[in-house]
């Protein structure tokens, strides 16, 4: 059966779920949410997700939400990217939570703050603050990333592609991979993975869409 996977291409939480889809060859297609027109906000989607959020995904007849469950089911059910180690399952969803406190959650934030506001709306205060708490999250990741390819173990697993999904979205918010040459060598290491995708030749929707 093919899984269905509600999202639209500006979303990084989306990338990370429609990327592992992809890399574990799981059958999908994406179902395009028009978010900039408040479709995740109305009465329809909201029969999918009370929370109002993407992704959603359909999968065997289940739907999920929070990408971090999707990522954790996925592992599982297809054997792939959870850890080649049982002890390893603890440190992948650490590494989980971490990002969607400290990493994701201030990237995602700050890129909409600063490109999908008007400028007249754009808090630069916040925007300044959110960036401030994004330099403290790279410098853990990257120092993390000094002796080892890989955020858990020998090899990818979902924290990778959790960790990962916002930086390779070109919008400025504060981030530049030559700053963190850890992070940027890491980053390399993914985009090698076969069968890896940019998110917005990945999913449907983009910034030009809107243009």
């Amino acid at each position: 059966m093919t899984a269905q996977l509600w999202c639209f291409g500006e979303s990084g939480n989306s990338y990370k779920v429609a990327l592992m889809l992809t890399l574990t060859g799981t059958p999908w297609k994406s179902v395009y949410v028009d978010f900039f027109h408040g479709e995740a906000r109305g009465e329809a989607f909201r029969q999918l997700n009370p929370m109002g959020e993407v992704p959603v995904l359909r999968l065997a007849g289940r739907l999920f939400t929070q990408s971090g469950v999707m990522l954790t089911h996925l592992a599982r059910v297809t054997g792939q990217l959870g850890g080649a180690a049982p002890d390893e399952a603890d440190e992948i969803l650490r590494w989980l939570f971490w990002d969607s406190h400290k990493f994701s959650g201030q990237i995602g934030t700050t890129r909409f703050l600063m490109n999908f506001l008007s400028a007249e709306k754009r808090p630069q205060e916040v925007i300044a603050f959110q960036q401030g708490r994004l330099k403290a999250a790279s410098a853990v990741l990257n120092d993390h990333l000094v002796a080892r390819d890989w955020v858990v173990g020998a090899g990818p697993t979902i924290a990778d592609l959790s960790l990962c999904s916002y930086l390779y979205y070109p919008e400025p918010f504060g981030f530049q991979r030559e700053t963190w040459p850890h992070i940027d060598r890491w980053l390399d290491r993914i985009q090698a993975l076969p069968g890896w995708k940019h998110p917005y030749d990945l999913m449907p929707g983009n910034p030009s869409d809107r243009a």
